[in-house]
């Protein structure tokens, strides 16, 4: 019994002088099988700018971003991503890679994001892309892409973001945009390549969301007068594509890179341009005007019956049915679209996509939709009563005017109700500095304001002496006596022959 305690007891000793597997001596394991100089955070791997020139042999199962960008890398073998099945993202730009192959990406049918941007790539083969059908941005930019097949994005039928700008394509198929879905594409990068020929109905038959993302600035474009106006009037509308560049936007008067022409710029090139051959090119937008809190209906009409019916809202949403995702647009089973409460939100174009036996996929109907206030509306009842109140008063006062008129004695009683009046110093010396006049007793009085009696004087008889005889207007005020003014004839005191001194 003490030989195994003290056995016991030198084995725990011998332990804790070596130390544990778990403790500072032993370098510690590498987690989640990250590779080696690579960092592994989470779901995220990163291996970049390590100068690689093959993909690392064990990467983690958890990965759903993997960077490994800035290396040199030339060749990517096929399935080399079957133990991530959760990746989202893939960054494999700034390497090496000049071809593809088929099966590089068969295992990622989850991946969102694909970056092969600054690459050497000089063609796009038809499966070089298979398997990617939940891809949504692919980025090919700064390659040398020369050639496209017809199918090369035949699969990727959620694509919303293509660059392919900064390379050498000499062509483009907007007719088919080599396989890609139409109802998804919102971005179409082709700018910075050498595109000499373009098909201006092909362009003008593009959806008006895809016109809006579709950059085809500093390329080697003809000086067609179709498409002169088609991007004038895309410039007009607005389209951030062209706006945004249009100083970028050349073309080529005479095929020699020394006769480029800036479109939006005068320029005698374009002067003899008749707008009459692109008429028609496009079908203009219809405009609907809707009131906040009414309802709306939009019909997609189309040339012949679709089979299926989608819209792209003004926040660049794709309806289907049943509708929106925040429930405020229904598509309905006829392919018409309903919002039963028009708000501010639903400002903006519509845009509907019919495809079908018979239809091209670029069969459109767009919609510019403006949404006001309504006007608050007058209360019809205060409106009549005002009015049939005015009419009433209007009628009292003609009645009063035609049958009602003044009282006369109302007038003589208001001028006997006078109170009697002292005269000023001024009247006193009017009377005393007055002329005698010689106006004849016959003649029409002056009638004086309400406080003055004109008082006229008869010529001097000689039966009078010399006396003073007065004359009194009509008007004589008999509370007033003292305005009476005295005048003396032609023989008064101050003539020459008069018989004795004048009294008053």
């Amino acid at each position: 019994m003490t030989w195994l305690v003290l056995l016991g007891a030198l084995l725990c000793m011998l332990r804790v002088g070596l130390g544990t597997p778990d403790s500072e001596g032993f370098p510690p394991r590498a987690l989640h099988n990250c590779p080696y100089k690579c960092i592994c955070a989470a779901d995220l791997l990163s291996c970049t700018g390590l100068g690689l020139q093959d993909v690392p042999a064990e990467l983690p199962a958890a990965t759903a971003d993997l960077d490994l960008s800035h290396n040199a890398l030339q060749r990517l073998r096929p399935g080399w991503l079957a133990p991530l099945f959760q990746l989202r993202a893939l960054h494999l730009d700034h390497n090496e890679l000049d071809a593809l192959g088929r099966g590089v990406f068969a295992n990622a049918s989850g991946l969102r994001l694909l970056d092969l941007s600054s690459n050497t790539l000089r063609a796009l083969g038809r499966h070089d892309l298979d398997g990617l059908g939940a891809l949504e941005k692919l980025l090919l930019f700064n390659n040398r892409l020369v050639h496209l097949d017809e199918h090369a994005f035949h699969g990727l039928r959620a694509l919303s973001h293509l660059y392919l700008g900064c390379n050498e394509l000499a062509s483009f198929s907007f007719d088919h945009l080599h396989g890609l879905s139409a109802t998804h594409l919102l971005t179409l990068d082709l700018s910075s390549n050498r595109l000499g020929h373009i098909s201006v109905p092909e362009l003008a038959a593009l959806p008006a969301f895809l016109k809006n993302g579709l950059y085809l600035h500093n390329n080697p474009l003809p000086c067609d007068c179709r498409l002169y106006h088609l991007l004038q009037r895309w410039h007009q509308r607005g389209l951030s594509a062209v706006r945004d560049f249009a100083r970028e936007y050349v073309c080529l008067a005479f095929k020699v890179p020394a006769s480029r022409v800036r479109f939006f710029q005068h320029s005698r090139v374009f002067e003899n341009c008749s707008s009459a051959p692109a008429l028609g090119l496009e079908r203009p937008e219809e405009h609907l005007y809707a009131l906040v809190g009414r309802s709306l209906r939009l019909y997609c009409n189309t040339s012949v019956p679709a089979m299926r019916i989608a819209w792209v809202s003004p926040q660049q949403e794709l309806l289907r049915a049943p509708g929106s995702r925040d429930g405020s647009i229904a598509v309905l089973a006829d392919g018409s679209l309903a919002i039963g409460n028009v708000q501010e939100q639903h400002a903006g174009l519509f845009v509907c996509l019919a495809t079908g036996p018979r239809l091209h996929h670029n069969q459109t109907h767009e919609y510019n939709v403006s949404v006001h206030f309504p006007r608050p509306e007058p209360e019809a009842f205060n409106t009549g009563f005002t009015t049939l109140l005015g009419c009433a008063v209007g009628l009292v006062l003609v009645l009063l005017y035609l049958f009602a008129p003044p009282c006369r004695c109302c007038r003589r009683a208001c001028r006997c109700r006078r109170w009697p009046q002292t005269p000023s110093p001024l009247q006193e010396l009017r009377a005393q500095s007055s002329v005698l006049s010689t106006t004849p007793p016959d003649a029409p009085s002056r009638k004086a304001s309400v406080h003055k009696h004109v008082v006229f004087l008869e010529p001097g008889r000689r039966g009078l002496n010399g006396r003073v005889q007065l004359a009194v207007a009509e008007e004589f005020d008999l509370y007033n006596p003292g305005g009476l003014q005295l005048k003396a004839g032609s023989e008064s005191a101050s003539s020459i022959g008069s018989e004795g001194p004048m009294t008053t």
